[in-house]
């Protein structure tokens, strides 16, 4: 990637909080909002709730701001993937398999060919997750929704034994697996720059067979299938990453992460940090970068763990206090 704080363009230069969104101040927004209602959340990724012998595990999400790029390109047909995915990758996260979903689609009047597509987008999401669609609701409101927003909620069980520890541990090896893309994270930067000479329709310079928002729409990627080799592999602590990019890693636990050979990034990275002149520091901080989750688990298990899936052996753990990566470090 390319750092832009050496070539003179300070003034032009985008970050995330300067398009509106501030990740530190939502999280402490989430902070505040979990310790008034008194919750004691046991993992990093989903609420769980002791049934006896198991867990029942709940994580809820939405699509965010990828959203107004489907609106601005009329293609809806992905987005539902991405509604799942953002909900089950969560509790894959925290070891839980996902089992129901439901949705709720918010609207500010009836629109048939929309719902449609959403709802073929959730079909195969669905498919992908091997979940069962519990229910639904669409709200038509037309004094609160401008356009509209998509989100859902995904039950999970889980033994008393597949949770996570959620703790890596110094020595771990660290195993990323590849992303489809900017998934649904990062979006509002991303559109920000993105438009500032180009329209959405125009086809992608670095893949002209595709437009820039069809680049964009690339639907998150879904890592259920991961979940029976990481219990194989006594995997510890996952990550899955989304808002905040590679500091998600920090919530395996205080830890010196080291990257030392990470997955290539997707074309649209480069794109991305190239049109709106952004560092190499706020890229690494608001997207994945081309891996979209990551797990700690015992060196000597590393390599079969590898073996068995699409992932690559991306660095280790130390002790210390932070995320390293491409010259970067992060905290």
């Amino acid at each position: 990637m390319t750092d832009h704080d050496e070539d003179g363009n300070e003034g032009d230069e985008l970050t995330y909080a300067d398009t509106g969104v501030d990740i530190e101040a939502s999280e402490d927004a989430t902070a505040a909002l979990l310790e008034a209602f008194g919750s004691d959340l046991t993992t990093e990724y989903a609420g769980l709730l002791d049934i006896g012998d198991r867990y029942l595990a709940l994580a809820t999400d939405g699509v965010g701001t990828k959203l107004l790029v489907a609106e601005a390109i009329e293609d809806f047909s992905t987005i539902g993937i991405d509604c799942i995915a953002m909900n089950v990758n969560d509790l894959v996260a925290a070891g839980v398999e996902p089992v129901a979903f439901v949705d709720y689609l918010a609207i500010d009047e009836p629109d048939d060919a929309l719902t449609n597509e959403i709802g073929e987008g959730l079909a195969v999401g669905l498919e992908q997750a091997d979940l069962t669609l519990l229910g639904g609701e669409t709200a038509v409101m037309p004094e609160v929704v401008t356009g509209f927003d998509l989100a859902g909620t995904c039950a999970g069980l889980a033994g008393k034994d597949e949770i996570f520890d959620g703790e890596a541990e110094v020595g771990d090896a660290l195993v990323g697996f590849p992303s489809n893309g900017i998934h649904s994270n990062g979006l509002t930067l991303a559109r920000e720059a993105v438009t500032r000479d180009h329209e959405y329709a125009e086809p992608f310079p670095l893949n002209p067979e595709v437009s820039i928002g069809e680049e964009l729409l690339r639907p998150t990627r879904i890592y259920t299938d991961l979940l029976e080799p990481m219990h194989d592999h006594d995997v510890r602590a996952a990550a899955h990453v989304t808002g905040g990019g590679w500091t998600n890693l920090s919530r395996m636990g205080e830890r010196r992460y080291v990257i030392d050979d990470p997955l290539p990034a997707q074309p649209i990275f480069e794109f991305v940090q190239e049109e709106g002149a952004v560092s190499d520091e706020e890229m690494h901080r608001t997207f994945n970068m081309g891996t979209g989750f990551v797990v700690a688990l015992p060196e000597e298990r590393a390599e079969s763990l590898v073996a068995e899936t699409d992932g690559q052996l991306i660095g280790r753990v130390e002790e210390g206090d932070a995320v390293e990566i491409r010259g970067l470090s992060l905290s």
